[in-house]
Parts: structure tokens; sequence; C-alpha cells
């Protein structure tokens, strides 16, 4: 879950107000699955489960706002954005055209997956830091990031033992 707190921090970008979890152990001594609910001063909240029991293997993140939703398979290395955007004249015939109600302009739905380039994230993350080290080169996670990234999670250890 590490990555993931890296993550939801560095995109929400905001104090982090509340944390509260839970976990269980299941096969194990230790608890094998986890969820935490972190609430943030802007008022995101963010939802992560991590599990080593699951039947299938998942890594997505989920990022909702308001006329977007953007979900990301980093497993797949896929990308996809849903947006609600404003008709700009009639609409085409293969446009998902949404009727809002309450006298509202109705807003068609755009669906858009960019490319993503194949790359093995732990490898880049390790070289990265070792040029860090030996070079003194710029890290994409600074020592703060990282530091609050732990912080949470010790926070959320602490709340499921």
């Amino acid at each position: 879950m590490i990555h993931d707190l890296d993550i939801i921090l560095h995109v929400v970008n905001s104090p982090v107000k509340h944390v509260s979890a839970s976990g269980v152990a299941v096969v194990s001594d230790s608890h094998d699955i986890t969820n935490a609910r972190i609430e943030f001063d802007n008022g995101t909240v963010a939802n992560l489960t991590a599990s080593r029991i699951s039947l299938k293997n998942m890594r997505k993140s989920r990022f909702f706002q308001r006329d977007a939703y953007v979900g990301i398979d980093f497993l797949n290395k896929s990308i996809e954005v849903v947006r609600l955007e404003g008709l700009d004249g009639p609409a085409d015939p293969y446009d998902m055209v949404l009727d809002l109600g309450n006298g509202k302009p109705p807003k068609k739905l755009s669906i858009d997956s960019p490319k993503v380039f194949p790359t093995n994230a732990i490898e880049e993350e390790l070289k990265e830091f070792a040029l860090g080290i030996s070079e003194h080169a710029p890290i994409s996670v600074d020592l703060n990031a990282g530091h609050q990234a732990l912080k949470i999670a010790y926070q959320i250890l602490d709340l499921i033992h």
C-alpha cells in the first residue's frame, strides 16, 4: 500500500485530516487484507484496499472529479479517461448523449485511452535511486514525500493493531 499512499498524497496535494483503517488476518498471523480511508483538508477522500489473499491480481487506482473519471490499471499498464462534455452543435449519431434533466443542457460522454509506454516501475525506481546517490541527481519522490507516505502507513498499522 506504500506506493498507493505515495501516489495519492502526490495527486491530492492537501494535508491529511483523518485516517481510519481496519485489517483482518485470514490465513496468516498478520493482516492479510487491509482497508484504509484517508480524508484530506480539501475534501478529497481516498479509499484503499491492500490484499495478499485476493484471487485476482489487481493494481488499480480510480480518481473521480466533477465531470470526469480517470481509471489507471498499473498491472495492465492502461488508462481510461471518461468525461462529460458539452455538445458543440448537433450530436453525432455515435455519441452517447446524457439528458441531465432540470433544464440543464445535455452532455456527451467522451472516453479516451491514452497510450501508456511499457516500463518496469520498480526497475526505474531503483535506477533513479542509484543515480540520486551516485550522481546527486534529483529523484521523483523526495525525502519529504517518502516521509509523509511512511507516516500515513504507520498510522494505518497502528489503527489495525
